[in-house]
């Protein structure tokens, strides 16, 4: 009887992170050890609709996925299965151990998938439903987060029907926060998509416009000359911490361009900061994490004021980027642990968390006294 782990490894999605997901699945499925998982590749396209077969990374990569067959997992007798639709009929594929998630953004990183998992009985990789839902919408963040002590650079929220219906009354709202810059953001989108620095009201209002193009909740914040700081988490209730890592960005910000399609971007490991400044860094990314009851991983990015110093939460990723030139990976090895490691360590605490989860009771009984 094999002794290896039935591994899902999930990736693409509806997001407009679809690509990228697909860059971080590769490196995923070539760490995942053959001697230890049963791989099973499950792809959801950019509509939504989940397919399986052996090698379908290769073949979503290759822009193939509509020859694929769908792909279901339910739950049987408690015990999770994967499933494939073949000429109208379910054949079970696998019993699942574990699902790897590698999606970024919406219908991947914001809970929705992950509520899905908890209904069907999954142990999964990564955050629970509440901290992935948390952690992406960047407004709702920034509020738990400052909550708990944590400072974050002033901000406003805006949704694309108040852009749509009233573009010069959002310009003048978003005008009140700051003095220009500020930043454009989709509230709920990693990798920068769809993020713009507005110098002026025209940027701005071309700024709104693209934003609104990638989510119904958009974020205005004041704009300051930034470091650009991130450090990893890893773990469950107890935590690892990287030391900080500072990015370098070709442009004005780290875009998009800049973390998936410019090579290996220019990066310090560990950044140059005051030792008391690391710490407090480095305590503010374990507050964070447990602010929004992370589980797993988490990337939290920091900005520090060029000229006045001050050090501000940026955000939270609960699934941040896994190619070969992400920060996430590289901060952890720079603190010893091996990309084949730090993948075997994510199955081991998504198992972890299930066993945790299974401990809850889900009856109460009032005990009858005579």
């Amino acid at each position: 009887m094999s002794t290896k782990l039935n591994v899902i490894l999930i990736f693409g999605g509806k997001s407009g992170e679809h690509a990228v997901s697909l860059m971080s699945a590769t490196s995923v499925l070539n760490a995942l050890d053959p001697e230890k998982y049963n791989v099973f590749q499950v792809g959801i396209t950019r509509e939504g609709r989940w397919t399986y077969a052996e090698n379908a990374l290769e073949i979503f990569t290759n822009g193939q996925a509509e020859s694929l067959n769908e792909a279901f997992i339910l739950a049987r007798n408690e015990t999770p299965y994967l499933y494939e639709l073949v000429d109208g009929q379910l054949h079970e594929v696998t019993p699942i151990d574990i699902v790897f998630p590698i999606l970024h953004g919406t219908f991947g990183e914001d809970g929705t998938i992950q509520g899905l998992f908890e209904i069907q009985n999954c142990a999964y990789v990564g955050a629970g439903v509440l901290a992935s839902s948390v952690a992406m919408d960047k407004a709702l963040c920034k509020d738990v987060v400052s909550k708990a002590g944590i400072p974050v650079l002033p901000y406003a929220i805006f949704s694309r029907q108040q852009i749509e219906k009233d573009l010069p009354a959002v310009i003048e709202s978003a005008e009140e926060i700051s003095a220009y810059p500020v930043f454009v953001k989709p509230a709920n989108l990693g990798s920068s998509v769809g993020i713009s620095k507005a110098k002026n009201r025209a940027q701005l209002q071309d700024a709104l416009i693209l934003a609104a193009r990638y989510d119904r909740r958009i974020l205005v914040e004041r704009g300051i000359q930034p470091r650009e700081i991130e450090i990893s988490v890893l773990g469950n209730e107890e935590i690892m911490v990287s030391q900080p890592g500072e990015i370098v960005p070709g442009d004005e910000f780290y875009t998009y361009k800049d973390k998936y399609h410019s090579g290996d971007p220019e990066t310090a490991i560990p950044a140059p900061l005051p030792d008391q400044v690391t710490e407090q860094l480095r305590t503010w990314a374990v507050q964070t994490f447990r602010a929004i009851d992370g589980a797993g991983l988490a990337r939290v990015d920091f900005l520090i004021d060029k000229n006045s110093g001050e050090a501000w939460f940026n955000e939270i990723n609960t699934m941040p980027g896994f190619t070969q030139i992400s920060m996430y990976s590289k901060l952890l090895a720079y603190s010893g642990l091996s990309y084949k490691q730090l993948i075997d360590r994510l199955i081991e605490l998504g198992l972890e968390r299930k066993a945790d989860q299974g401990r809850t009771l889900r009856k109460f009984e009032v005990d009858n006294e005579e």
